[in-house]
C-alpha cells in the first residue's frame, strides 16, 4: 500500500533536519490511536534532543488547533506534556519533545500503583485549579447524550444486533436522562476526557507525562477521575479504588477544588460520571471494530461491562438498566 503521506512527512522532516540534527533513517512509528492520527519516533544526533516524536494528523479529519491549545493550556498549568517544536498546521505535522515509552500501564502494578496514582492525582488536581470557563469547548447534554447514543446505535444493534423492547428502549431513555442530570449538576472544571493508563507515561521528572488530551473540554468535576479508577484497560479491588478517590477528593478540597463536603456524595458522582463514560466506551469500542475494522478494542469490552452492571445494581433508579446491561452478557 502506497503512503502518501509518508513521503510528505519524509520532505518536511528534511527541511528541518539542519535545526534538529535529524537523523531520518531512524524514523519509526511509535504507536498509533485510535483515530486518525499516529505518531513516530526520530532519532536527534544532538544529545541535548535525544528522540523527537512527529504527529502525523491528517486535517481534513483531525486539525492540530485543539491540540495546540490544549497543549500550551496545560503547560501553563504546569503539567508535563509534551513541547511543540515545530508545525506544519497546513499538511498536518507536529515535531514533539518525547516524552518516552513507559506508560502507566506498563507499569503499574501492586507495588507501584499507590505511587503512581498520587502523581496522576496531584497533575489532575493541578489541571482542574487552572480551569476557567469559556476557555474550552462546554461538556453540555447535547454532548452527554450524543455519546450515551453510541451505546444503543453501536453497542446493541450493530455489535450484539440486539433490538430493544419499546419498555426497554424507554427505560434506557430514562436511565441516561438521570445519569445527565447527575453529570451537569456537578462543578465544572477543564476534562481532559482520556485520563487513563494508555494517556499516562511514566517520566522522571514531573510524572506523569500526560498525552492525548486534544479533545478536553469544560464539564463534571470527576470525570477524569473515573477515567483513571474505573480505567477501560485495568481494574483495582473496589477498597482500592475508593481510597485512591478520597485521597483525590481530600487533596482537591485542601487546594480550593470546588468538591462536595459530603464524601459519599463525591463517590456517587463519580460512580454515575463513570457509568456515562462505560455506556459511551462500549459503543466507541465497537464503532472502532465494525467502522474502523480496530478489532482489538472488542478484547477490553468484558471489563467495560462489568464496571457498568455493577454501578447500575448498586443505585435502584438503574436497576432497569443494569437489566438491559445484563442481558448483553449472553447475546
Amino acid at each position: 500500500m502506497i503512503d502518501s503521506r509518508l513521503d510528505i512527512l519524509r520532505n518536511w522532516l528534511m527541511g528541518l533536519k539542519p535545526s534538529w540534527q535529524l537523523d531520518l533513517v531512524t524514523l519509526a512509528p511509535a504507536s498509533a490511536d485510535a483515530s486518525f492520527r499516529r505518531y513516530f519516533r526520530i532519532q536527534s544526533k544532538n544529545p541535548d534532543f535525544g528522540t523527537l516524536i512527529v504527529m502525523d494528523a491528517p486535517p481534513q479529519y483531525e486539525p492540530l488547533d485543539a491540540f495546540i491549545k490544549v497543549d500550551l493550556l496545560l503547560a501553563e498549568a504546569g503539567l508535563n506534556v509534551p513541547h511543540i517544536l515545530e508545525n506544519n498546521l497546513a499538511e498536518g505535522f507536529l515535531l514533539l519533545s518525547d516524552l518516552g515509552d513507559k506508560t502507566y500501564l506498563a507499569e503499574l502494578n501492586d507495588k507501584t500503583a499507590d505511587t503512581l496514582y498520587k502523581d496522576a492525582t496531584h497533575a489532575l488536581v493541578q489541571m482542574q485549579l487552572a480551569s476557567k470557563p469559556d476557555v474550552l469547548p462546554n461538556y453540555d447534554q447535547a454532548l452527554l447524550q450524543r455519546e450515551l447514543d453510541l451505546f444503543p446505535e453501536w453497542y446493541l444493534k450493530k455489535h450484539l444486533q440486539i433490538e430493544l423492547s419499546q419498555m426497554q428502549a424507554m427505560q434506557l431513555q430514562q436511565a441516561f436522562a438521570l445519569i445527565i442530570e447527575n453529570n451537569l449538576a456537578q462543578a465544572k472544571v477543564y476534562v481532559h476526557r482520556d485520563y487513563h493508563s494508555r494517556n499516562l507515561m511514566v517520566t522522571t521528572k514531573n510524572n506523569p507525562g500526560v498525552l492525548d488530551f486534544q479533545d478536553a473540554v469544560y464539564g463534571p468535576i470527576t470525570y477524569d477521575a473515573s477515567s483513571l479508577w474505573r480505567d477501560a484497560y485495568i481494574a483495582w479491588p473496589e477498597e482500592k479504588v475508593i481510597d485512591w478517590v478520597i485521597k483525590f477528593w481530600e487533596e482537591g478540597r485542601k487546594s480550593g477544588l470546588p468538591m462536595t463536603d459530603d464524601f459519599g456524595q463525591f463517590y456517587r458522582d463519580f460512580e454515575w460520571m463513570g457509568l456515562q463514560r462505560h455506556l459511551k466506551v462500549l459503543g466507541i469500542f465497537s464503532r472502532l471494530c465494525h467502522r474502523d475494522g480496530k478489532n482489538g478494542y472488542l478484547n477490553d469490552i468484558p471489563l467495560v461491562l462489568n464496571y457498568a452492571i455493577a454501578t447500575a445494581n448498586r443505585y435502584i433508579e438503574l436497576k432497569p438498566l443494569a437489566r438491559i446491561l445484563e442481558s448483553t452478557r449472553s447475546a
